[in-house]
């Protein structure tokens, strides 16, 4: 006669199968002579190894970040300067008696103005490059500016 399966026969049974899973699988494992808590240290050090990796990849990452927002803030910068270097020798060219007539486009960058359009006689094209030379952040002024032929 068989005897019948008690609750505790059965934990004593599946208790006793993973046992032998544990040591079986302790088997398969490359020979580790190193004691538990040698094997702690050393994961220890793995994790603290690669928390510092991930540490200095951050600041790598911030770092660069913060390069990229400097170099947009100054490209922000320079462009509105030109924006309104250009807007500053437009209007000195309109407020100057001979040249407000004439139909000159003005183009700056990085603070250097280019001139192109007409100019009605030689003195009024001088004078375009000196007012806008006169304007504040130009630092140089490329006058194409053509004098129109004398009708008549």
């Amino acid at each position: 006669m068989t005897s019948p399966i008690t609750p505790t026969r059965s934990r004593l049974t599946l208790l006793a199968a993973l046992a032998v899973a544990a040591a079986l699988s302790a088997c398969g494992k490359q020979d580790d002579e190193r004691t538990a808590g040698q094997r702690l240290d050393g994961a220890i050090a793995d994790a603290k190894q690669s928390a510092e990796e991930t540490r200095r990849d951050a600041k790598e990452a911030i770092s660069d970040a913060e390069l990229s927002a400097k170099r947009a803030a100054e490209k922000t910068a320079e462009i509105s300067s030109d924006v309104t270097i250009t807007a500053k020798v437009n209007a000195a060219l309109v407020a100057d008696d001979k040249l407000k007539a004439t139909q000159i486009n003005v183009d700056t960058r990085e603070g250097r103005v280019t001139l192109t359009g007409q100019a009605p006689d030689a003195q009024s094209r001088a004078r375009a490059t000196t007012l806008a030379s006169a304007v504040d952040g130009v630092k140089q002024v490329d006058n194409q500016l053509v004098v129109s032929p004398k009708h008549g």
